[in-house]
């Protein structure tokens, strides 16, 4: 497994067991992310491989300082990154060069080289988002709840437009050249919203209650918009992986079936037979339980008029609907609409039920691997045994 491999698993791992849960933002979605945007700036960058390496191992132990606290958090994921390069054996030299490149994401240094561009600019790239929006929200609604600032609309805006407008700038040509015009237009929509808020401001004053209010639901509305993205990232990081495991074991069935099996009929051959056996085994296995884990698994059940009337009915879920008639479907969206309260528990049980497949999916999606891993293994044994024996 290559260092980079091994570095996302440990920080995975790290992040699943200690990170806390009020961080909306600084994560591992968005560490994935800033890593995936450091890949498509190098692929358009000439950068060694050795230097890429280094870029995408800082990348994403950049944030890991966050499992114990926020401030000053670059200089505890540079301790993380050591104990875990020193425990892989990389020397000194590698390790300071990773170290200056995780310190560069500081939010106020000046990168120096190139290497320090590509991963600010990467640490940065979401300014130039198009869910920017969302991706600001889980910001502030983590800055809320680790008590940084509570923000009203305005200054979050003001302070949103200040930062992409005036403070932040992309350093290396790729970024300049791809995400420059992106960033400007989050800047316009930010000019935008907060054109509206000035127009709004004196209505606002009249009823500081109901401020209050929208504010809250403003809260909970970008709370299940976070979450249901971040539970579509995992389900979309999930398929990736189950097709992977698909594609590389429809080629060794492949190459197995043209190349290996017709020559095992041959009596010199014969001791081939065991392992080819346990590795097309292992193959099949791995492609069914990776076919399992991406298979889709659409409840259906049934329910009377009565059951709609008393809100038990989850309209959300196509399930659901598409065994009703459209006037019954549209009437009852229409009552849906008008009662926030149903709004809201009709999400949190799309958000629970789809926690539960990404539950089963992550589940088949480790077994797949452990076999896969377990067949490699005994197949490569399985046939050094043989050739030993002869």
């Amino acid at each position: 497994m290559s260092i980079l491999h091994k570095a996302k698993n440990y920080v995975e791992i790290l992040f699943k067991d200690k990170l806390s849960s009020v961080y909306f933002y600084h994560n591992f979605i968005h560490t994935a992310y800033t890593v995936n945007k450091a890949e498509e700036i190098m692929k358009h960058t000439p950068v060694s491989d050795e230097d890429q390496e280094k870029v995408l191992v800082a990348l994403w132990f950049h944030d890991t300082g966050y499992i114990e606290c926020a401030q000053n958090h670059e200089e505890r994921s540079v301790e993380i990154m050591k104990n875990f390069l020193h425990q892989e054996n990389f020397d000194e030299r590698y390790i300071e060069e990773v170290e200056k490149l995780i310190l560069a994401t500081k939010i106020n240094y000046e990168p120096q080289n190139l290497l320090e561009k590509i991963v600010k600019d990467a640490d940065f790239s979401h300014f130039a988002g198009h869910d920017y929006n969302d991706i600001s929200d889980a910001l502030r609604k983590e800055w809320e709840l680790t008590n940084v600032r509570c923000f009203s609309n305005e200054e979050w805006n003001a302070g949103n437009l200040d930062m992409l407008k005036n403070r932040h700038t992309y350093y290396t040509d790729y970024a300049k050249e791809n995400w420059e015009p992106l960033k400007k237009k989050n800047i316009k929509k930010i000019e935008k919203k907060l054109e509206k808020e000035d127009v709004k401001k004196e209505d606002k004053k009249d009823n500081e209650g109901k401020k209050e209010k929208e504010k809250s639901d403003r809260s909970v509305d970008t709370l299940f918009r976070v979450t249901l993205n971040n539970h579509t990232r995992l389900s979309d990081i999930a398929d990736s992986k189950a097709n992977i495991l698909l594609s590389v074991n429809a080629i060794i069935i492949s190459v197995c079936l043209s190349v290996l099996v017709p020559k095992l009929d041959a009596p010199k051959n014969s001791h081939l037979i065991l392992p080819s056996f346990i590795l097309l085994l292992s193959s099949v296995l791995t492609i069914i339980f990776a076919i399992l884990s991406t298979k889709p698994n659409v409840t259906k059940t049934t329910f009377t008029a009565q059951d709609i009337a008393n809100r038990k009915v989850n309209l959300l879920f196509f399930g659901n609907f598409h065994q009703m008639l459209f006037d019954d479907y549209h009437n009852a969206m229409k009552d849906l609409i008008k009662d926030r309260d149903y709004i809201y528990d009709s999400m949190v049980k799309d958000l629970y039920y789809l926690g539960k497949v990404l539950d089963r999916k992550y589940k088949l999606l480790s077994i797949t691997y452990k076999i896969f891993m377990a067949g490699i293994i005994i197949s490569v044994l399985s046939f050094g045994v043989a050739f030993l024996s002869l």
